[in-house]
């Protein structure tokens, strides 16, 4: 992940939720409080329907993405 400021942080983070929004997704980022959860402080993009498109499912839980992944996944059209 790159060293971004608490600020340019949120600024590419609420990029990333509009680009999500124009391809009719959505950016959610876990609501887990505890730093130590294993899901803390990460992402996963759902459809309209709430479905999750895409998330790290080797978690069991959905979430676990970092920006740099939702990233790749919006404007680099990864599917991994």
């Amino acid at each position: 992940m790159t060293t971004d400021t608490a600020t340019d942080f949120r600024v590419r983070e609420n990029r990333l939720r509009r680009v999500a929004h124009r391809q009719g997704l959505t950016l959610q980022k876990s609501r887990a409080r505890d730093p130590r959860a294993i899901t803390y402080g990460t992402y996963q993009l759902v459809d309209l329907d709430n479905y999750v498109v895409y998330a790290d499912w080797s978690l069991q839980r959905g979430h676990g993405l970092e920006l740099d992944d939702v990233e790749m996944f919006l404007v680099g059209g990864d599917t991994a």
